[in-house]
């Protein structure tokens, strides 16, 4: 399968079924069907739409790479490896939450709750990685820069969201704006990861982090914020760039 093959049928397919139960959850809703958390039907429509890039990213993965779905899921689960990149996955960390740190506050003072959280995100967050950053932003950097293909897959991740989020119902309470800036720090940020690390499970768990944190920390400071966000793309780039000039000094 070429390339070109490869991508048509990730997008093709991801949003084919996402928007599919889009128009199911429509459906069922003006006829006066509960779909949503609370309701079989609901959790039904997310699991099915919530998997599309997972289940497309493996599929085009498999057919361009000629691989196989244990080798992805052995990816995804590929918790060993080196000191120095899970120390790179807590600079991003530090600097996401840079803000929080110098003036914010925790939400809850359950210890047990982040815990749910984080294995709440693998699941319905984390799992995404299988998609853009193990198949779709890497294939896009064969041909063109990493700065391009970030914004790709930014512009892409989002419109799937909007997708997602109409599923789940949660679409017409989130703050758009903000949310579509920390998905654009976060494609800086897994992006950059799977740059240095090749390794899929550390953008699943990085992931997976960032979801639970933002739910438990908040931080009102926009300066600082706006510091953090600098320094992740400044960093990201540096990766991207680091790696590009040692390949091609090879």
């Amino acid at each position: 399968m070429s390339r070109k093959q490869a991508l048509s049928m990730y997008l093709l397919g991801t949003f084919g079924q996402v928007l599919g139960v889009s128009l199911l959850v429509w459906f069922l809703r003006a006829g006066g069907v509960k779909v949503d958390f609370t309701s079989p039907m609901g959790i039904i429509a997310v699991i099915v739409g919530g998997l599309s890039s997972a289940l497309w990213g493996s599929i085009a993965i498999i057919s361009y790479h000629l691989s196989s779905f244990k080798q992805v899921l052995k990816d995804f689960f590929q918790v060993k490896d080196s000191l120095v990149n899970y120390c790179l996955v807590l600079v991003f960390l530090l600097l996401d939450f840079f803000p929080f740190i110098l003036g914010g506050k925790i939400t809850t003072q359950s210890l047990v709750l982040p815990v749910v959280l984080f294995f709440k995100a693998l699941l319905f967050g984390g799992i995404e990685e299988i998609g853009w950053r193990y198949f779709f932003q890497p294939t896009l950097e064969e041909r063109i820069p990493y700065l391009s293909a970030t914004v790709i897959t930014f512009l892409a991740w989002s419109i799937w969201h909007l997708f997602y989020f109409y599923i789940d119902g949660s679409l017409a309470v989130i703050q758009l704006l903000p949310f579509l800036v920390g998905l654009f720090i976060n494609c800086f940020i897994l992006s950059a990861l799977y740059h240095k690390t090749q390794n899929l499970w550390i953008c699943v768990m990085t992931h997976a982090c960032i979801n639970s944190l933002s739910q438990i920390l908040v931080n009102e400071e926009v300066w600082l914020s706006l510091v953090s966000k600098i320094l992740i793309i400044s960093l990201a780039m540096m990766i991207a760039r680091k790696k590009y000039v040692t390949l091609k000094e090879k």
